[in-house]
């Protein structure tokens, strides 16, 4: 069955006829423009949004914000606040629709500013020192909330005076764990609200802070943000999510949502003391009556169902809505009316939006093909951002049944390319369950291609349709290759028992799924060379490749591996977020049942090793810590099996600058023509190393 591209097929107004159609390559996906974090007006006439723009001089992005009237058909974006050298973000608007907030950081430290949607002079709002992390404005204008790194129990946003003493060391002290986060190492500080008084003159002062004694980070990190925080309709109270601090932070997913007065005269209370699992994304009702969130049931599971729940604000009645519907809830959106709660949910390898009744909890699918990754309702429509395997963000309006595009901001820059296309398959895989795939022919292909079969992290993710800018399924098929992926068990969009069967089966079932696909995808697709076929994967597909390595050694020409585990002993104490690991091999520590480790550890099966091995990791991840990259490629050197290691400085556990992606693309593309015979990408000189340099 061929895949509906429904971005594709949105498009065809939008983009000329080229004279000659090429492949994509990295250089095409690194100049794109990227639009996200949307906002619409009030009255639903505009939308504003941010937008990226590649840089390579400083190796990164620069951001301005553009807008579009939606109240005239064929309107143009235009830009809104896009001064040079500035990073305008995060646009809100005013409850009147004439002003729209935004973060600059214009002069350094960044700042709250306001600008007239019909364009102008911005102007600063607020003074205080110290930078900030992100804001949302009251629904009257009236209160500005702020959240920004500061001393645990900090007064104000005033940066606290540490005196330093130059006889003292550099060295870092901890008492206690969670000493680094993601790609960063502790300061003692956390992401904490403060709330300002908003005025015409601006916002003056260094705020109230609302938190009490709590100690955590709101919004959480790294990745928590607006989605996280949230206004009552009238202003006083503000409700966030909030994980408490302490010795057993790294192994609780404990996040709880809590209502504090926004002036700071009291403590805030914790609504969701009764759950043990996660709390977040609190949504108010524009009515105020109501405040939706989700929530996981099971403690320490940082992947486990999102349930849509319901709170009757005057009399603290809670509703589970979604109990009864097997699939996670993404985000949440309110109608304007509060009569429809919208959500996105992944399914079948789609993540469309779903509507919600907030009186019955029956739910409808509003969207199919594509991935959604922003909902705005108004009350004239649904204005949302979706991307799909063949084509980045884009802005779309869905009214009743019809969908309309909006933009193709990248039309003039994807001109000419021919993308591949895309087809799904399933099979019976593990446990005699049906699993998806989907396979990506590379356009104007003729014969057989080689096979390029890309395993996902998480483990709980998926291989859907969506753009990606870092794993694109669209520049290997652009650079000769069929790329394809299945949804092995623990990918979700299948329901939660799909997604828990990886626990405690981390080589196990995930394995024979991806045997049986590439088996099934091969005999399926009479254009895909199966016998000249490379793995890929990052994180647990990562991995995958080194468990593939010794327990499926004879299958591939090559094998890529970035940021995958080699040795989970050494994994279980040196990683950060003690909850996920221990969770997936059965709850305990290491030293409690190092057998539960120990049973899909690849290390034990190096003396099998021989598939040519690419290995990629970052200094900066403490996710899966670079050293487990370094011991891979030790393993394979010592066996004397060509290999190649790239480690990037800094970073984390992506590759996210540009430069840096493009010479991804070069040593993978490059590692895989060499034993596929391939598209060989060209490879920067004096970069020799390893075996295979």
């Amino acid at each position: 069955m061929k895949m509906l591209l429904a971005a594709t097929a949105l498009s065809a107004a939008f983009v000329a006829v080229p004279a000659a159609a090429r492949q994509l390559t990295i250089d095409d996906v690194v100049a794109l423009s990227r639009v996200s974090a949307p906002a619409v007006s009030p009255d639903g006439r505009w939308l504003v949004w941010q937008q990226r723009e590649t840089d390579l001089s400083i190796d990164g992005g620069r951001f301005d914000l553009w807008r579009l009237d939606l109240a005239r058909a064929g309107a143009a974006p235009e830009r809104l606040a896009a001064e040079a050298e500035v990073n305008e973000t995060a646009p809100q608007f005013s409850h009147d629709g004439r002003t729209v907030y935004f973060q600059s950081d214009k002069g350094g430290d960044d700042a709250v500013w306001s600008i007239g949607i019909a364009g102008g002079t911005a102007t600063r709002l607020t003074q205080f020192k110290g930078g900030m992390g992100g804001f949302k404005v009251s629904p009257q204008d009236h209160k500005l909330l702020v959240w920004a790194d500061r001393r645990p129990g900090a007064p104000s946003l005033e940066p606290a005076m540490v005196k330093k003493d130059a006889n003292a060391g550099n060295g870092r002290v901890y008492d206690q764990m969670f000493v680094r986060h993601w790609a960063s190492w502790s300061d003692g500080t956390r992401s904490q609200l403060f709330v300002l008084p908003l005025t015409p003159a601006g916002a003056t002062g260094n705020g109230v802070p609302i938190e009490g004694a709590l100690v955590g980070d709101a919004p959480s990190k790294p990745f928590g943000g607006g989605e996280e925080v949230s206004w009552s309709a009238d202003g006083k109270t503000v409700f966030f999510a909030l994980r408490e601090a302490g010795r057993i932070e790294p192994l609780s997913t404990n996040l709880d949502i809590f209502a504090a007065p926004a002036d700071g005269s009291a403590a805030p209370t914790n609504l969701t003391a009764a759950n043990t699992g996660t709390d977040t994304f609190p949504t108010v009702s524009p009515d105020g009556k109501s405040l939706a969130w989700v929530a996981m049931k099971r403690a320490g599971y940082e992947a486990d169902r999102q349930v849509l729940m319901l709170r009757d604000l005057a009399s603290g009645q809670v509703r589970a809505l979604t109990q009864d519907w097997d699939r996670s809830i993404g985000s949440i959106a309110w109608s304007p009316d509060s009569k429809t709660i919208l959500v996105t949910a992944e399914d079948t390898q789609e993540n469309p939006i779903w509507s919600v009744s907030p009186v019955s909890g029956k739910v409808t699918r509003l969207t199919q093909a594509g991935n959604v990754t922003a909902v705005l309702p108004t009350a004239s429509g649904v204005v949302f951002a979706m991307n799909s395997l063949t084509a980045p963000d884009d802005f779309y309006r869905l009214t009743g049944t019809k969908t309309a595009r909006l933009t193709a901001v990248n039309a003039t820059k994807l001109a000419g390319i021919d993308m591949p296309s895309v087809t799904k398959f399933s099979f019976t895989g593990a446990n005699a369950d049906t699993v998806w795939g989907y396979a990506v022919k590379p356009a104007g292909s003729t014969g057989k291609v080689p096979v390029a079969y890309m395993v996902h992290g998480g483990p709980q993710g998926s291989s859907n349709n969506s753009w990606s800018y870092r794993w694109n399924p669209a520049v290997f098929a652009g650079a000769g290759y069929g790329l394809v992926a299945v949804d092995f068990h623990g990918s979700t969009g299948y329901g939660q028992a799909f997604t828990d069967a990886i626990r405690g089966n981390w080589g196990g079932w995930p394995l024979e799924d991806l045997q049986k696909g590439l088996a099934a995808a091969t005999a399926k697709f009479s254009w895909l060379d199966g016998d000249n076929a490379c793995a890929l994967g990052a994180s647990y597909g990562g991995y995958m490749m080194n468990w593939i390595e010794g327990n499926w050694p004879d299958r591939f020409k090559c094998i890529v591996q970035h940021d995958g585990v080699f040795d989970a002993r050494a994994m279980a104490y040196e990683t950060e977020e003690l909850w996920f690991d221990e969770w997936e091999h059965g709850g305990k520590a290491y030293y409690e049942d190092p057998a539960a480790f120990e049973k899909w550890n690849p290390v034990n099966h190096v003396t099998a090793w021989k598939t040519p091995q690419l290995v990629i990791t970052s200094e900066g991840d403490y996710r899966i810590p670079y050293t487990q990259g370094i011991a891979a490629f030790t393993a394979l050197q010592r066996r004397d099996i060509p290999s190649r290691l790239v480690v990037y400085p800094g970073g984390s556990h992506w590759v996210q600058k540009p430069n840096e992606s493009r010479q991804w693309y070069r040593e993978v593309l490059g590692w895989m023509g060499k034993y596929t015979g391939g598209a060989i990408a060209p490879r920067p000189a004096g970069t020799s190393g390893g075996k295979g340099g």
